[in-house]
């Protein structure tokens, strides 16, 4: 980074060289750009220290120095920027302890310390920060002692993360106070005891994730009353007794992890203990019954009592509440007309709060006028779970949207939009598609209706270029190979994003190029994370992990071949995935050509012309589109230096995606690997060309003079 930087203008308010490949240290003299309002310097390749000088920015709201190589201490300085409202230094190298200072950022509403070497204890003074609003997130690093009481206090606080640390001591019964925080990671620690029985009163609390602990005792039956829990992570402890039988009444609960405790008795068969997929119960001795599914021993029949024993019993025990049974049945069914309505408006309230709290909020009618009613004349896609839209917003007519409704009728649509909202409001990249709003509301119906607004890709899906409709307008046009590279590029660098930069990590589980967009120029975004799911912690290649179990996820053709056999979800799927949507791009063929079968697929189709047939297979609009100048070089030479530059970088290619799809997940290249590689064999390429693009405006001089 020059240190010319530190020279520009006083009255700078937004200084933003986030995403980029700048190097060295921050520069001296930072201090002097007094009039900075956000300093973004994300994604770079930093080194050094986090200058004290940064201190003075008196005016500094937003500073964002996440994924970098920074060490050194968090300097205490930082207190003085007292305006300041985000603070993200993740994904660092940063030691030592957190500074007491933090305590002076009484506007701060988002602070994140994660993935760095900070270690000590976390003081007291982080959790006086009522302010805390969006998310509180010191995973990852190397903390010690106990959790304060005083984390209570932060009742404003939607997330808090603290996992892959080496806290201790007894979780604070104080944490009961924060109601209306969302999401609870304190995973991969040393905490010991109970679960307190207050923590029922999160209500509303979507996700929990208490593995890899000590705790012990009961399962308390406060969590059953956690009616939007979506998620439960209780693996790797030490707890003992029955599975309370209330949890199979959380009706949004998606996902419950109990494996490897010391539980026993009966496993209930309601609620998320129908859906096995959903459920891991691993390791556990003591349980039996449950669904025929998990194959656990039956239970043992109970001790019969003599009849005439049990007929006493039934009269003194039945007969006399019988009467409160019909009363209380009667005020349950007005508790839940009344929790129903509730429910519909809290749950549409967390999903939404993300975005409405960025963008301006949208209706039902907004969207209904912005489609002339979803008319077909808008309809611009179909999927598994619902339809895409284009329309104009009332609130901005310059910007054209993609509006995605939801079937709501169709099975496992409404667990796509929460998916997909969980997904969206975690990540920020340049190649991901960019949510601009949703809607959870009623229609004029009066039915449930849920929406997504996407930024709108003018030139459609990959897949409308690789394989055009007969009636497709773009049926005619046709993509060269530096733009199949720049675009396998861009996808490569959002999923490596996805798996390595982001907490927990992300599978987006349906990765083809249907689901890849391209924008004005031809810039990729991935977009549709319907399928997607957060891994608590990133698996790459291995398959042990008692919480991912699923069953099959994605396409017909790019899904992973383990995820047929009930493998563990990894990262490795994406992967595979990704290399055959590169096969796909550079032979023309989908992995469901007809001519795949009797055992030949995409990837033995590659396999069986590589390294020495490999121009054989390839799709040959790549090869029309070999350039006019390059020609004329190679007819000038009398050789054939078009073609070999071409075939070198299809062998290359052709050997990445290869790599990508090997039938073995342990045997794939990790995403980060493959989008250095796909960078690699990008920009040898277009060096080339660039080179030899001077030649031929060489040789085109030396004619024109001659």
């Amino acid at each position: 980074m020059p240190a010319v930087i530190a020279n520009l203008s006083t009255q700078l308010e937004v200084l933003a060289l986030d995403h980029n490949y700048i190097s060295g240290s921050i520069p001296p003299g930072i201090e002097n750009l007094v009039g900075l309002e956000a300093l973004a310097l994300s994604s770079n390749y930093l080194t050094g220290i986090i200058p004290q000088s940064i201190g003075k920015l008196s005016r500094l709201q937003k500073l964002y120095l996440d994924i970098n190589n920074l060490t050194g201490p968090i300097p205490s300085s930082l207190g003085n920027l007292t305006q300041l409202n985000s603070l993200i230094v993740a994904f660092n190298n940063l030691q030592g302890p957190i500074p007491t200072t933090v305590r002076n950022l009484q506007q701060l509403t988002l602070l994140d310390l994660s993935h760095n070497k900070l270690s000590s204890s976390i003081p007291k003074e982080t959790f006086v920060l009522s302010s805390l609003s969006q998310y509180l997130s010191l995973s990852y690093n190397s903390l010690v002692g106990s959790l304060p009481s005083e984390v209570g206090g932060l009742t404003n606080l939607r997330s808090l993360e603290v996992s892959g640390n080496r806290l201790s001591g007894e979780i604070p019964d104080t944490l009961g106070n924060c109601q209306v925080m969302e999401y609870l990671l304190m995973d991969d620690n040393n905490f010991h005891g109970n679960i307190p029985q207050t923590m029922g009163n999160m209500r509303g609390l979507q996700v929990l994730n208490l593995t890899q602990n000590n705790l012990s005792g009961l399962i308390p039956d406060a969590l059953g009353s956690i009616y939007g829990l979506q998620e439960l992570h209780l693996s790797h402890n030490n707890f003992s007794g029955h599975i309370p039988k209330i949890l199979q009444n959380l009706t949004n609960l998606l996902e419950l992890d109990l494996s490897f405790n010391h539980l026993e008795g009966e496993v209930p068969k309601e609620g998320v203990f129908k859906n096995v997929s959903a459920l891991s119960i691993l390791g556990n001795a003591g349980l039996c019954g449950g669904m025929l599914q998990l194959h656990l021993p039956a239970c043992p029949a109970p001790i019969r009592t003599p009849r005439k024993k049990r007929l006493q019993r039934y009269v003194r025990i039945v007969i006399p509440i019988t009467g409160a049974t019909l009363f209380f049945i009667l005020s349950l069914l007005a508790a839940l007309l009344f929790y129903r309505k509730f429910k519909l408006r809290k749950k549409d309230a967390s999903l939404t709060q993300a975005t409405e709290d960025q963008y301006p909020k949208v209706s039902y009618g907004e969207l209904f006028k912005a489609t002339d009613g979803f008319s077909q004349t808008h309809l611009i896609g179909k999927g598994r779970y619902g339809s895409v839209y284009k329309g104009t917003l009332s609130y901005n007519q310059s910007t054209i949207v993609a509006i995605k409704v939801f079937n709501l009728q169709q099975s496992g649509s409404s667990k796509s939009f929460i998916a997909e909202c969980e997904a969206l409001r975690r990540v920020r990249h340049r190649s991901l598609i960019k949510i601009i709003s949703c809607c959870s509301s009623i229609d004029y119906q009066g039915n449930d209706f849920k929406a997504l607004i996407f930024e709108f890709m003018p030139n459609n899906s990959l897949e409308s270029w690789l394989h055009p409709k007969a009636d497709d307008s773009q049926q005619c046009k046709t993509l060269s190979l530096p733009e199949r590279l720049n675009i396998l590029v861009d996808v490569a660098d959002a999923l490596d994003y996805l798996h390595h930069s982001c907490q927990p990590a992300i599978v987006h589980c349906d990765m083809k190029p249907s689901n890849i967009l391209l924008d004005q120029e031809k810039n990729a975004h991935v977009g549709d994370f319907g399928l997607a799911r957060l891994l608590p912690e990133v698996v790459s290649t291995s398959l042990v992990d008692s919480r991912s179990s699923i069953g099959i996820r994605g396409s017909i053709g790019y899904v992973a071949p383990e995820y047929g056999e009930a493998s563990q979800l990894s990262t490795s799927g994406d992967v595979y995935s990704f290399g055959i949507t590169v096969l796909e791009m550079f032979t023309g063929r989908s992995p469901v050509d007809e001519i795949f079968k009797d055992g030949l697929n995409l990837h033995e189709y590659a396999a069986g012309a590589f390294p020495e047939r490999i121009m054989e297979i390839v799709d040959p609009i790549i090869l029309l589109h070999a350039e006019d100048n390059v020609a004329a070089i190679d007819s000038r030479r009398g050789g054939n230096t078009s073609r070999r530059i071409v075939e070198t970088c299809l062998v290359s290619v052709i050997k990445l995606a290869l790599l990508c799809s090997k039938q073995s997940p342990r045997a794939r290249m990790s995403m980060r690997d493959a989008a250095k590689e796909m960078h690699t064999i990008r920009d040898a390429y277009l060096g080339v060309r660039e080179s030899q693009n001077k030649a031929y405006s060489a040789v085109k001089e030396c004619l024109f003079l001659c």
